[in-house]
């Protein structure tokens, strides 16, 4: 089994379409102002997965859900991302051994920018080793 896509709820077209491509995802479906699905950077040599964004009516943003993406070069990115005005914290090294930044989309979903290399799905209190 393989996770293709999430769908987020969106506000504003324009804005959230702006928001995905500046952290790198690739435009691949257009269909303003209700729908667009974003294609992510293919950089482990699988099938990429994609993001969807849906105009949901009345959405007023939230902190669920959370959506993580990882980036091997966060700090980078973060610095990349604040050049072009988009609001991020600071990277913080977790106890869960994740070095994450905080922002929010156009919409108000909270997006975690990561970087967790092996310890994404290999962290040394994995159940069964």
């Amino acid at each position: 089994m393989r996770l293709n896509q999430v769908t987020l709820p969106m506000t504003d077209y324009a804005a959230s379409v702006a928001f995905y491509m500046a952290l790198g995802l690739k435009l691949i479906v257009e269909s303003p102002p209700r729908y667009a699905r974003l294609e992510c950077p293919d950089s482990d040599g699988g099938e990429p997965a994609t993001l969807s964004v849906e105009f949901v009516e009345g959405w007023t943003g939230g902190d669920w859900p959370e959506v993580f993406l990882e980036v091997d070069d966060l700090d980078d990115v973060v610095v990349r991302l604040r050049n072009s005005g988009v609001t991020v914290s600071d990277p913080v090294d977790q106890s869960w051994l994740w070095r994450e930044a905080e922002l929010r989309d156009p919409a108000g979903t909270r997006i975690k920018l990561y970087r967790a290399g092996g310890n994404r799905r290999f962290p040394p209190w994995r159940v069964g080793g």
